[in-house]
């Protein structure tokens, strides 16, 4: 709980800092889409389970507000997002699929690189995820927890000062799910989010 509020504490100052920057700073919106590959970090990696990588998606909306001149900014996503793990218990084949509303906040720095700025404009960008669970399904012998928590770190490019493509790696900060009941052989197991995220997005 104390890392949770850290984390809002953070988002929040990071937020009110730019919002002081003057009125013509940019603020766009649009469409963002993407894929994602996810492998569930387990707490025993001795037990009988494996979190292997499985392809899920996301979809939703962003937008983005960047200060002038410094390239510094926020943006901000609600996604629907699938996030699925391909378990191997006692040579059994089992498949758990998680779908989440999800809001990124990313603090985003874009390049400046002179005479390509208009055509292509690098950027990083990091910050948390909080993620709802909206699915109420899970595999036997195991709970999906109802919020996750992570931390985002990527990179991009920006094209034709419009479209943005990028990929970040997804930090799970709180459980994901656990194992409940006695009938796995691994009771007490929990396991975090790792993911890889690859999205594209349209800015108005």
């Amino acid at each position: 709980m104390k890392t949770l509020k850290s984390i809002i504490a953070v988002v929040v100052v990071a937020v009110a800092a730019l919002a002081a920057q003057p009125a013509h700073a940019q603020f766009r919106f649009g469409p963002k889409v993407g894929l994602n590959v996810n492998r569930l970090h387990l707490s025993d990696a001795s037990a009988n389970l494996d979190g292997n990588n499985r392809a899920g998606f996301n979809a939703g909306a962003m937008v983005e507000f960047t200060a002038p001149i410094i390239g510094v900014g926020v943006d901000v996503s609600a996604m629907y997002v699938r996030r699925t793990a391909k378990f191997m218990r006692q040579n059994n084949l089992q498949f758990d699929r998680r779908d989440y509303f999800e809001i990124p906040v990313n603090l985003k720095w874009k390049m400046n690189i002179p005479v390509v700025n208009n055509i292509i404009r690098p950027y990083l960008a990091t910050g948390p995820s909080f993620a709802v669970l909206t699915s109420r399904k899970a595999i036997s012998d195991f709970r999906n927890k109802k919020c996750d928590v992570a931390w985002n770190f990527g990179f991009g490019v920006e094209l034709l000062k419009h479209v943005q493509v990028g990929a970040s790696y997804g930090l799970g900060l709180t459980k994901a799910f656990e194992t409940v009941g006695t009938g796995v052989q691994a009771a007490g197991i929990e396991g975090k989010n790792r993911y890889w995220t690859i999205t594209a997005a349209y800015l108005f």
